[in-house]
């Protein structure tokens, strides 16, 4: 059975999500990659323990996370909480459907309420909980009435089967439509889940990093390292091994040398800060005040570690900020 850091709440930052009550984690650890049936459990459950003894609370799962087959991720959560459920209520455990699931029309991509019902009630059992603490919707659907997406939601936290409710990779227009229905539902959504980093800052552009701050709605963004371009794995080329040497990415043509360049630069201002690239990359994303947490993902304990760290340099100075600016306008 696993035992716990003492000392693991010490360095860790907790933000309060949106107005509600509930504090997250500034760092999380996301299940997308490496959790799968395809992975060494013994990897995946010293990622989670290490993750859990440097204070991180907050573990980001899916209904289709996991390969080769779709929930496996979620599976193999369980099975590593079988060694530390008496944790349970220290753990902010959050899932999401919306992507393609199962065979035929019910579980083909999309915010129905049968298939949100269904979809949180196979999370449930494959994690073997009786609740999540946040069910999200992870992508808009076109095809079916928001207010229909909506009462999904609203029903699995009166079910009992989630605590909160959040939304995934709705732009600012859709986060108010969704957000004004469940306002009348007073049902409890409290975050959106975008993607955003150094590289990709398009909820600035939307402005839905402003409007969630004003309206009270938290921010926890994935993918803040653009898929690993913002580590150090690329400043000297392009690994054989890595996600963009294995074709395992769809921005592999983005890391030309003008890209190169720009990481390099930016790596010297972490350099100079004391930091590694992508711990400042996680501290500038941290730096807008709009973001709860920022979800990490992970091959190796030795990686969450080195990242979580982020969160003892989250200032940076102006000069600073305008330096990185400057790069990232070349």
């Amino acid at each position: 059975m696993f035992i716990a850091n003492d000392k693991r709440y010490d360095k860790m930052i907790y933000n309060r999500c949106g107005k509600s009550g509930l504090k997250l984690s500034a760092v999380s650890l996301g299940f997308w990659k490496n959790f799968g049936s395809s992975g060494r459990f013994s990897d995946m459950e010293e990622m989670v323990h290490t993750a859990f003894d440097l204070g991180i609370t907050v573990f980001d799962l899916a209904n289709n996370y996991g390969n080769p087959y779709n929930g496996s991720a979620e599976e193999n959560f369980g099975r590593i909480l079988d060694g530390m459920r008496h944790y349970r209520d220290e753990m902010c455990i959050c899932t999401k459907a919306g992507y393609d699931m199962w065979p035929g029309p019910y579980g083909d991509k999309n915010g129905s309420r049968k298939y949100l019902t269904a979809s949180l009630d196979q999370s449930l059992k494959r994690m073997k909980l009786d609740y999540v603490d946040i069910f999200y919707h992870h992508i808009y659907d076109p095809e079916t009435p928001l207010e229909e997406t909506a009462l999904a939601l609203d029903n699995a936290v009166r079910r009992g089967k989630a605590l909160y409710v959040g939304i995934s990779n709705y732009n600012k227009e859709k986060t108010a439509e969704i957000s004004a229905i469940f306002k009348e539902l007073h049902t409890p959504f409290i975050v959106n889940q975008p993607s955003y980093a150094m590289l990709n800052r398009w909820i600035e552009r939307d402005g839905l990093d402003s409007y969630s701050a004003e309206n009270g709605i938290g921010l926890a963004v994935f993918s803040p390292l653009y898929q690993g371009f913002l580590t150090d794995r690329y400043l000297k080329g392009i690994p054989a091994d890595s996600r963009v040497g294995k074709g395992d990415t769809w921005i592999g043509n983005e890391l030309d040398d003008k890209m190169l360049s720009k990481l390099r630069c930016l790596n010297e201002i972490a350099e100079a800060r004391g930091q590694k690239l992508s711990q400042m990359a996680l501290s500038w994303v941290l730096h807008n005040k709009a973001v709860t947490t920022v979800i990490i993902g992970a091959s190796r304990a030795e990686q969450i570690a080195e990242n979580a760290a982020c969160v003892e340099k989250i200032d940076f100075s102006t000069e600073e900020l305008s330096a990185i600016e400057k790069i990232l306008a070349e």
